[in-house]
């Protein structure tokens, strides 16, 4: 039987463990599957882009699990009452093939990408880092906020968006967070004046400024989280010139980064071989340093690792049938009729679905 997680399901078990504790274990998920960075096929996401989105499909496998998400991104979604990021994804057995996990992805990406924001900027920013500017107050910021907050000790958030509804919103989520103070501002210059840490989160699908060089100093760490497919970042090429750039993986990046916009030799470094102590992250207090985040399968990878084991250690989800588990596994037409839960029909009807099974192809 697999294992199915419902957005309740997942809702419940960030609340069990707390969502400081979940940020937390998920990061350390993520930097555990990033150190073994080698041990997983590599491919970038399938895209299917149209002129309002994109649908796509994120998968990967190490020796043991295979991982798949299946996510969209329609920014203008909101408009009709809907996210502008749904995802759903599976977690399977290598050996056999066996679907153990079918889960809800949706809050979990959120969780994920912030979590992995956290991972990058732990190598990344200043040690002393306390002020965050966050730029795109939509469905992500809350995570990102509390991640930086619970998980770097972020005590200032300077929080613009061009919907003032968007930033009352985030306010008021945030409301009563020990430690945390929430400053609203009137524009993205505003919010990135006195900042340790730039966040950028916009949902826009073109190719915005959302930083100008003139807005990013000496010692800033940029957590470009926006930008994530063919056409749409937020950063002026002028900063990445001036910045040491970071991604997860480069041939997607390339595709899909801020970095889109730079010529194809443009030097950037992977950002599991600093995890894994190959290179070094920030090298001094004035770098201006770039995560270019376009999110990456193993990223899923490892929140479907962290779905499955915490699910199963408290106790939340369901199990079902997805594959016939009953029976002689050569006969699946067998194990069809068995299964069927249906009453069993009477008369006339008996014999005509009795022919109808009997002959399927003929009915």
């Amino acid at each position: 039987m697999a294992l199915m997680l419902t957005t309740t399901d997942v809702s419940t078990l960030v609340g069990r463990l707390t969502v400081r504790k979940a940020l937390d274990l998920l990061s350390r998920y993520i930097q555990d599957d990033f150190v073994r960075w080698e041990s997983f096929e590599k491919t970038a996401r399938v895209a299917s882009h149209s002129a309002v989105g994109v649908i796509e499909l994120m998968p990967t496998a190490d020796a043991d699990r295979y991982a798949f998400k299946f996510v969209n991104g329609h920014p203008y979604n909101p408009v009709q009452g809907l996210p502008t990021v749904m995802a759903f994804g599976a977690l399977a057995e290598v050996g056999t093939g066996l679907p153990l996990l079918l889960s809800e992805l949706t809050l979990t990406t959120a969780l994920r990408t912030a979590a992995t924001s956290v991972v990058a900027a732990r190598v990344l920013a200043r040690r002393d880092a306390r002020v965050m500017a966050l730029i795109g107050n939509g469905a992500q910021s809350e995570f990102q906020a509390l991640a930086f907050h619970h998980l770097l000790g972020i005590d200032v958030l300077r929080v613009y968006d061009v919907d003032p509804e968007a930033t009352r919103k985030l306010v008021r989520n945030l409301a009563g967070v020990p430690g945390l103070e929430v400053r609203p501002v009137r524009s993205a210059r505003e919010a990135v004046a006195g900042a340790d840490i730039i966040t950028t989160a916009t949902a826009d699908k073109t190719n915005a400024l959302i930083l100008t060089p003139d807005m990013v100093g000496p010692g800033v760490h940029v957590n470009a989280v926006g930008g994530d497919c063919p056409g749409k970042t937020e950063l002026h090429a002028d900063i990445l010139t001036r910045a040491t750039t970071f991604v997860e993986f480069e041939p997607q990046s390339r595709i899909e980064g801020e970095i889109q916009q730079m010529p194809a030799d443009y030097p950037v470094v992977p950002l599991w071989e600093v995890l894994a102590g190959r290179r070094p992250g920030r090298r001094s207090g004035d770098e201006i340093t770039v995560f270019d985040s376009v999110g990456f399968a193993l990223e899923d990878f490892s929140a479907l690792r962290f779905l499955w084991d915490q699910a199963r250690a408290l106790g939340i989800g369901r199990a079902f049938e997805l594959v016939p588990e009953a029976g002689d596994p050569k006969d699946l037409f067998g194990a069809m009729r068995r299964l069927d839960a249906g009453p069993a029909p009477r008369g006339a009807e008996a014999r005509a679905d009795e022919a109808a099974l009997a002959c399927p192809h003929e009915a």
